[in-house]
């Protein structure tokens, strides 16, 4: 079959590569990955100087101090199996705590936490689209990551199970780019473009790829390929700064993403329910076997920031604004999800969010940095579903084979406001204290606010011995996206109706979080890292899939709470790099008191007086990998182990047994070829999966738990980049 790529990802892209050579047309044509050219042995030009002590000033807004903080680089990247091919959160996954699950669940989980992450891109925080199977962000034009989690400095809010602060990649040196491809196992073919450079006091870096496969979420049955499974997706990213002066930044940067996924089928599945023409169940006859459903749920995000960054001597500060719109649109099998489910829903759902984001820091001697500053979001959501059902009696029983057509449609404004005041103390060269006080609000399907004290110890105990301890408490409203209100009362009478007929608002969930850690080096090139945590909450949000549309809502356990330990290690040398993860994690929650009619009667019932696991509870969660480099030649591999998500087991209490553990080891080797002045063709070969281990991600059951999901069996990809 023939691979497309979305219109928008080639438009941009064609329109990148033909334009902004010209922006710098009396600049030689040769170049080299901005990362290479800053190793290159060369004069630096005034505006890379500027460049660099304005990204220094405004990364000096964030402060880390307390927080448990790890960071990935361009090295560790081209480590991994696909290099800088590697999906976002496949990346994320070489980190400690972090949790592997299917695309329909998350794909991830920090510290047993669902979502609840936030991403923030050249210190400008990204607002929240509408989550579905793809993944906005791209590997290939991150320069850095510095990941931080546990106790979280006053400036950081909202999403706090872990912050991901992505550093891009800059457009310094001669103009240069890049262009890949892939081929692969799953029909797979991804190519890759960027350009970059700088002209006078302007730079630029540009890029766009796309990608086709037949494997675009996880199988629900464990054979190689999955039936109905193809995806093209597109995205494109681009990033100019402009200097006024020596202190003065403006920078602007804007990403797309377009994704179309079938959902796989899952076949020899029995019908429930009768439709006029098809299936007949007195009779047993079904005119549509289930590995003929066809499913598709197409995704999009644009997101576009400006920045005006200046320096004034003792104070720092970065002004955004921002925008993000995204869309999700799920369309039914009209016949198959009627024959099976008893609903064909047609849903989607939009959301564009604007907001003005300020941070600052005054140095107010050596002593004390006063940081400053505060977010708002306004953020407008419509959800428009057209809904098949069948008619039911009192029993349930199905009472007509022609369906009804119901509107179910609404839409919210909400907003979101956040400020914030801390202050970084040295008490001396070995210990620094940093305390602060944080607002936040929300003003949409619920309406609440807290005040959140940070407190946060950093001691250095010797000059290879790191000690840090922090207390933070934390507000996290639900989604606006994701959340609404219910209208269950449509449903009367339907095979769509609830079993529980109330449904209560999401509220935010309120906790308190404790962390303490040490970090040791050994000798030049071993760096030792130990972190425990606890998490009392309060309101404690969680998603689940419910339904036949792939979009998570969210839900409220009364009480929870969420603990565990994490240890690293990290090594370094001229050849060798390597690293290894372990994390102990346990999360429970009791009392679900909000969306209830998602949820069946003896469900609810239960986890009324009992905790249970979190659904995306993972009690052992390890990472490895080890990559060697001689010459012109590197040989890598990473191992991913898993002691296995929670299952509802038959006749169990919900979430009450855990699905089997399974290891993923996976292989990459590649070769550099020089050409030319500083350019360069670097080829690898990637086997992921290397011993084709058949696990499972979900079987199907658990609290919101829909399909079952196979992680992907071995695969084989072979790919070429050259940089110019």
């Amino acid at each position: 079959m023939t691979q497309k790529f979305p219109r928008s990802a080639i438009g941009i892209a064609v329109l990148t590569l033909l334009c902004v050579p010209a922006f710098a047309q009396d600049a030689p044509a040769a170049g080299n990955t901005p990362s290479a050219i800053a190793a290159q042995p060369q004069t630096l030009s005034t505006v890379e100087v500027t460049s660099e002590r304005l990204k220094k000033a405004r990364m000096e807004l964030s402060p880390e101090t307390g927080a448990t903080v790890y960071r990935i680089d361009q090295s560790a990247i081209g480590a991994l199996g696909k290099g800088d091919a590697t999906p976002l959160e496949d990346v994320l996954l070489t980190l400690p705590g972090v949790a592997k699950d299917s695309k329909a669940s998350g794909s991830l989980h920090v510290r047993d936490d669902h979502g609840n992450v936030q991403y923030r891109i050249n210190g400008v925080q990204l607002p929240e689209g509408i989550s579905g199977f793809g993944q906005t962000l791209d590997t290939r034009y991150i320069d850095s990551i510095t990941y931080l989690t546990g106790a979280l400095p006053a400036q950081y809010g909202l999403r706090t199970a872990g912050v991901v602060d992505i550093q891009t990649k800059q457009g310094f040196g001669k103009p240069g780019g890049s262009l890949g491809f892939t081929i692969g196992s799953h029909n797979t073919l991804e190519g890759s473009g960027s350009v970059y450079g700088t002209t006078g006091n302007l730079s630029y870096y540009l890029s766009a790829s796309g990608i086709g496969n037949s494997q675009g979420i996880e199988n629900p049955q464990p054979t190689l390929n999955a039936q109905n499974d193809r995806t093209r997706q597109g995205k494109t990213f681009g990033s100019f700064s402009y200097y006024l002066d020596d202190d003065t930044r403006l920078g602007l940067m804007f990403g797309t993403y377009d994704g179309k996924f079938q959902i796989p089928t899952n076949p020899n599945q029995t019908p429930a329910f009768s439709l006029a023409g098809f299936s007949d169940l007195g009779s047993g006859y079904n005119g549509l076997p289930s590995s003929q459903v066809r499913e598709r749920q197409d995704e999009s995000t644009r997101f576009v920031g400006l920045s005006y960054q200046k320096s004034l001597g003792a104070l720092d500060f970065q002004l955004s604004a921002f925008h993000q719109y995204s869309s999700l649109h799920y369309r039914p099998d009209p016949v198959g999800d009627l024959i099976y489910n008893g609903v064909a829903s047609d849903t989607e759902r939009t959301n564009s969010s604007n907001g003005l984001q300020a941070d600052a820091s005054y140095k107010l001697g050596d002593a004390h940095t006063l940081r400053f500053g505060g977010l708002y979001t306004r953020a407008s959501t419509r959800s428009l579903n057209a809904v098949n059902v069948f008619p039911v009696d009192d029993t349930g029983a199905q009472v007509g084979d022609m369906p009804v057509l119901i509107n179910d449609n609404s839409g919210k404004t909400g907003e979101l406001a956040s400020l914030y005041l801390q202050d970084e103390w040295r008490i001396d060269p070995k210990l620094t204290f940093n305390y602060g006080l944080r607002y936040d609000s929300v003003n949409a399907y619920t309406k609440e606010h807290q005040w959140s004290p940070r407190l946060n110890l950093a001691y250095a105990a010797t000059d290879s011995t790191a000690l840090h301890a922090g207390f933070a408490r934390y507000f996290t409203p639900p989604p606006q996206e994701l959340a609404s209100q219910q209208s269950i009362n449509l449903y009367t009478g339907t095979t769509n109706q609830p079993e529980v007929a109330n449904s209560d608002a999401v509220k935010a969930e309120r906790s308190r979080y404790f962390d303490i850690g040490v970090d040791q080096k050994v000798g030049d090139h071993l760096s030792l890292s130990a972190d425990a945590y606890y998490k009392h909450i309060d309101n404690l949000l969680d998603e689940g899939q419910f339904g036949q549309a792939l979009i998570l809502s969210p839900f409220n356990y009364a009480q929870g709470f969420a603990r565990g330990l994490e240890l690293s290690a990290r090594y370094s040398d001229d050849h060798w790099a390597a690293y290894a993860n372990l994390a102990h994690q346990k999360a429970m929650g009791k009392n679900i008191v909000s969306s209830q009619s998602l949820f069946g009667a003896d469900e609810l019932s239960y986890i009324a007086n009992h905790y249970v696991y979190l659904d995306h509870d993972q009690t052992y969660t390890a990472s490895a990998g080890a990559s060697y480099r001689f010459g012109a030649d590197q040989v890598s591999g990473d191992v991913i182990y898993g002691s296995g998500l929670r299952r509802t087991p038959d006749g169990g209490a919900p979430n009450s047994a855990a699905l089997p553990h399974y290891t993923v080891v996976n292989a990459a080797y590649s070769h550099t070829w020089k050409y030319g002045d500083g350019g360069d063709v670097v080829g690898r070969i990637a086997v992921l999966n290397l011993f084709d281990e058949k696990y499972l991600l979900r079987d199907g059951t658990g609290v919101g738990v829909g399909a079952p999901q196979y992680g992907t069996r071995r695969s084989l990809y072979l790919s070429m980049t050259t940089h110019f």
